[in-house]
C-alpha cells in the first residue's frame, strides 16, 4: 500500500518495505492479481472505460469490500441498510453458510446511492442485461478487467488478495482482515462474538482502504 501511495505521490518512502519478511499474509490464492504500484493504472484505465456503468461500479465495489464475486453479483437491495450504512449478506447466500455483516465506507456508500437510482425499482442491485430477473453474468467484470487492457493479470478474484496483503502490509489487524473476508473461526461462538466486536473497526479500516485506492469523497446526502 505504500507503494500504491508513492505511486500516486501520496508518499515519498515506504517504511512496510523494512517490515515485509516479517510479515505473514493469508496467502491461498491461485488468481492473477495486481502489486500495489499496478493498481493507479488499473483504476486510470476502468475510469476510462465507456461501457456499462452497473459492471464500472460492481468492479470498484469488488475492489473495496474484498467480497467473493457471486456474493456481489447477487446482492439484494433488501439487505442493504443505507442508512445505518451496513450490508448484511444473508446465511443462504455464504459459502460459509453464516450471516455475514459488510461495514460500508464512504465511497461504498455512494456507488450504491448512484446504483439505486439505476436499479432501486429492481429485485437485485445489479440486475442481468438479458432478464433484470436475473444476477448480473458470471463473466461481466472479468470481461471488463479484458477490455481496459488486463486480461489475465488480474481477476475479480484478486481483488481479494490485493485487499488482505495491503492491509497486512499497513499493519491492521490480521483477525478484523480475515473477518471482512468472511474467513470464519471454526469456534462459532468465538465468530459470532468477534464478527460483532470487529464490526466497527473493519468500518474503519475499509474506509481508509477506499480512500487510498479512489480518493477521498464526501458522504451523500
Amino acid at each position: 500500500m505504500f507503494r500504491y501511495a508513492i505511486a500516486t505521490g501520496r508518499a515519498e518512502f515506504n517504511p512496510a518495505a523494512v517490515l515485509s519478511s516479517a510479515l505473514e499474509v493469508h496467502q491461498s490464492n491461485h488468481f492473477p492479481f495486481l502489486n500495489a504500484d499496478e493498481l493507479p493504472d488499473f483504476l486510470r484505465a476502468l475510469d476510462s472505460y465507456t461501457g456499462s456503468r452497473l459492471v464500472q461500479i460492481a468492479t470498484k465495489l469488488l475492489m473495496i469490500t474484498g467480497l467473493i464475486t457471486i456474493e456481489l453479483r447477487a446482492a439484494l437491495w433488501q439487505e442493504f441498510d443505507l442508512d445505518y450504512v451496513i450490508w448484511e449478506i444473508p446465511t443462504e447466500r455464504m459459502k460459509m453458510r453464516r450471516s455475514h455483516l459488510v461495514p460500508l465506507s464512504t465511497q461504498a456508500l455512494n456507488l450504491l446511492h448512484e446504483l439505486k437510482v439505476m436499479t432501486g425499482n429492481y429485485r437485485y442491485v445489479f440486475p442481468g442485461r438479458n432478464d433484470p430477473n436475473k444476477p448480473m453474468s458470471e463473466a461481466s467484470i472479468n470481461q471488463v478487467i479484458k477490455r481496459i487492457g488486463y486480461g489475465g493479470k488480474v481477476t475479480d478474484h484478486g481483488f481479494r488478495h490485493i485487499l488482505s496483503t495491503i492491509l497486512h502490509e499497513l499493519g491492521y489487524e490480521s483477525s478484523w482482515i480475515e473477518m471482512q473476508l468472511a474467513h470464519v473461526d471454526k469456534n462459532n461462538i468465538r465468530s459470532t462474538y468477534d464478527h460483532a466486536q470487529y464490526l466497527e473497526r473493519r468500518r474503519y479500516t475499509l474506509e481508509n482502504y477506499s480512500n487510498l485506492l479512489l480518493g477521498k469523497v464526501s458522504k451523500s446526502s
